[in-house]
C-alpha cells in the first residue's frame, strides 16, 4: 500500500512521535509512506508530496513541530475542494491518508471519509478539548510548559511583590491554563468555561494581601471571558480559514492587568507565554501516547477502517469515528475548576 501522512493545524510536542509510530510500522509491513506537505494545503492545487524513508524516522521522535510543516488551510471553503483533494490522493496514488490533527484538521477528515475517502485521524490539540478522547497530543507538553513557567515567575513575582497575569494558550476550553496553573501553584486560574467578575478577581485578590501574601499569581487561558473587561474586547476582525479569530491580537492578560492596577493599587506585570508552549521537545508522555495513537491509526489502515480514529480512554487504545471525536469540544467540568478553587 502506499500509505500518505499530514499534519494539520497549530503544531504541537509530540507530532513527529506519531508521524514516526504510523511510518515506522508501515514500513515494517512493506508499505510506501508519503507526507502530505503542510496539512491539507498539500492536497490542493497540483500536491505537494514527499516519500518518506526509514532515514527520516531516525531522529524525529524527540523533535517538536512537525517535519511534514503544517497549515489551517480548509478545502471545504475552496469551490471544489473535495473533488481537488479526492483527485490529488488519486495522482499520489495514495491507498489511505492518515489525518493527524485537531477538530479542524479532523473536520475535514470527517467530511472526506463521508464521500469517500480512505482517511483515519489521530488526536491532536494542545487544548486537549475534543470529545471523547483522555488524550491528546502535545497537552501534557504544554502543561508542563505552563508549570515551569511558574516555577519561575513565583521567584520574581515573591521578590518585587508584584501581581503577575500569566496569559496562556486556550480559545474555547481550559484545560491548558487549569492544569498548568494547578501544577505551577496558581494563585487565579481564570478559564473560558467560567464567566468571573472583575469584582470577584478584585476581592480574591484583596483577601490574599490581607491575609500576608503581598504578591499573587493569575493564570488565565487567552479565551476568557471577565465580565467588566472582556465584555466589550473584540479581535481586530482577523480569522483563520475555520473562522476562529485572532486572540493572540486580544490581549486579554494585558488589559486585566491594567485594571487590577488601578483598581487595587498593586504593581501588576504580564506574560504571554504564547508558542513558547507549542516548541521544544515533547515530553517523554507524549512521546509514548504520540506513539501508540500512530501504530494504531496504520491498524485502522491495515483493516479498512476508514473513518475512524484511534482514541484514549481509561489508560488503553480504542477507537471512535472521527465524526464523534471532531462533533464537539470537551469541556472542563466544574468539579475541576472546584478543585483548583480550594488552593486560592
Amino acid at each position: 500500500m502506499r500509505i500518505g501522512i499530514l499534519t494539520g493545524g497549530g503544531d504541537a510536542p509530540g507530532l513527529n512521535a506519531a508521524i514516526r509510530g504510523v511510518g515506522r510500522r508501515a514500513l515494517a509491513h512493506g508499505d510506501t509512506v508519503i507526507g502530505v506537505k503542510n496539512g491539507w494545503a498539500g492536497l490542493i492545487g497540483d500536491g505537494d508530496f514527499m516519500e518518506l524513508d526509514r532515514r527520516l524516522f531516525s531522529g524525529i521522535l524527540q523533535l517538536g513541530g512537525t517535519v511534514l510543516g503544517s497549515s489551517r488551510t480548509n478545502p471545504m471553503k475552496r469551490e471544489g475542494g473535495r473533488e481537488e483533494v479526492l483527485r490529488n490522493l488519486g495522482r499520489a496514488e495514495l491507498d489511505a491518508l492518515v489525518a493527524i490533527g485537531g477538530d479542524d484538521t479532523l473536520s475535514v477528515a470527517a467530511w472526506l471519509a463521508d464521500h469517500g475517502g480512505p482517511v483515519v485521524g489521530v488526536p491532536k490539540t494542545m487544548d486537549n478539548d475534543l470529545s471523547v478522547t483522555d488524550y491528546c497530543i502535545g497537552f501534557d507538553t504544554a502543561v508542563s510548559r505552563v508549570a515551569e513557567a511558574l516555577d519561575r515567575l513565583h521567584t520574581t513575582a515573591a521578590s518585587h511583590h508584584r501581581v503577575m497575569v500569566v496569559e496562556v494558550m486556550g480559545r474555547d476550553t481550559g484545560w491548558v491554563a487549569l492544569m498548568g496553573g494547578l501544577a505551577g501553584g496558581a494563585d487565579l486560574i481564570l478559564i473560558p468555561e467560567i464567566t468571573v467578575a472583575l469584582d470577584e478577581i478584585i476581592d480574591r485578590l484583596q483577601k490574599r494581601l490581607q491575609s500576608g501574601h503581598d504578591f499573587s499569581i493569575i493564570v488565565v487561558a487567552e479565551g476568557v471571558q471577565v465580565a467588566g473587561v472582556t465584555d466589550q474586547q473584540a479581535a481586530d476582525g482577523k480569522v483563520d480559514a475555520f473562522g476562529h479569530a485572532q486572540l493572540s491580537k486580544r490581549g486579554v492578560a494585558e488589559t486585566l492587568a491594567e485594571v487590577i492596577e488601578e483598581r487595587l493599587g498593586h504593581e501588576t506585570r504580564t506574560t504571554v507565554l504564547g508558542h513558547t508552549q507549542r516548541g521544544g521537545t515533547p515530553s517523554a508522555y507524549d512521546r509514548i501516547w504520540a506513539t501508540r495513537v500512530g501504530v494504531a491509526a496504520y491498524d485502522l489502515v491495515l483493516s479498512k477502517s476508514w473513518g475512524m480514529m484511534p482514541v484514549v480512554r481509561n489508560g488503553t487504545v480504542e477507537t471512535a469515528p472521527i465524526g464523534d471525536v471532531a462533533r464537539q469540544q470537551r469541556r472542563v467540568p466544574a468539579d475541576l475548576y472546584e478543585l483548583a478553587k480550594i488552593f486560592y
